[in-house]
């Protein structure tokens, strides 16, 4: 299971919200650069990139900010936030992303998501950001119709790398993870995935790690790696099964 570092972007700086609200952020770093070579020597093997003024915005903010990121480091780096159409995908994989995740436009227009499939293979990822059981759209400002177990059996065919599952009441909280809804996830779709908010200490990455068997390819945190309360390294390794302790 891989223990995946995010780097959230907004106003040019390195920022994490509290449960995805843009009024509740606290400021981590101003050269989000620095940040990423950091968690690359740590050990991560994939940093997830978030443009979340982007994501408010429907359109590529950072991408001259996170073209610089993924020229520094040597290990893959996958991005998303306001990403709604085929051009962005691949401006994004031109400049050296590994994998793409798209959000809102998986809900809106999944016929898109299958031909960025089509014309990327291997690249594309979509986030299913929940607020309950109903998936949120927007950069989480809007709620939608769509019950998250319902798009993901509608994305499973359409050959996604990943999905990732984002409990937006967890997120930026350190609260813990959301087992009562990961694992209808993990039970329903055969698709590999990733899991993002609430991450709190090395005891979340210990209860994750028997998922594994169920499809769960890695775990994504923020906030807790910034607080100390998690230590990446650490994390890395239990994850890997070499635990130093």
């Amino acid at each position: 299971m891989l223990v995946v570092p995010a780097i959230d972007l907004k106003d040019g700086r390195c920022v994490r919200l509290y449960q995805g609200d843009y009024q509740k952020e606290t400021v981590y770093s101003h050269d989000p650069v620095p940040l990423a070579r950091q968690f690359e020597a740590a050990g991560a093997e994939l940093i997830h990139v978030i443009d979340l003024s982007g994501a408010k915005e429907g359109r590529a903010v950072h991408l001259a900010l996170i073209k610089k990121i993924i020229e520094n480091l040597s290990v893959p780096v996958e991005v998303g936030g306001g990403i709604r159409d085929l051009k962005t995908i691949e401006t994004y994989l031109e400049a050296g992303a590994d994998r793409v995740i798209l959000g809102t436009i998986a809900c809106r227009k999944p016929e898109l998501v299958r031909e960025a499939c089509r014309l990327f293979p291997g690249h594309i990822v979509v986030s299913i950001d929940v607020r309950g059981d109903m998936v949120a759209v927007e950069g989480w400002t809007e709620e939608s119709s769509i019950h998250y177990l319902e798009l993901a059996k509608m994305l499973e065919d359409v050959g996604l790398r990943a999905l990732i599952f984002t409990d937006i009441t967890r997120d930026g909280t350190e609260e813990g993870v959301n087992l009562k809804r990961v694992i209808p996830l993990l039970e329903t779709v055969s698709l590999p995935v990733y899991l993002a908010g609430g991450v709190s200490s090395i005891r979340d990455i210990e209860t994750l790690l028997p998922l594994e068997e169920l499809g769960l390819e890695g775990v994504i945190t923020g906030r807790a790696i910034y607080t100390g309360a998690l230590d990446l390294k650490e994390a890395i390794a239990l994850a890997k099964g070499k635990s130093e302790g």
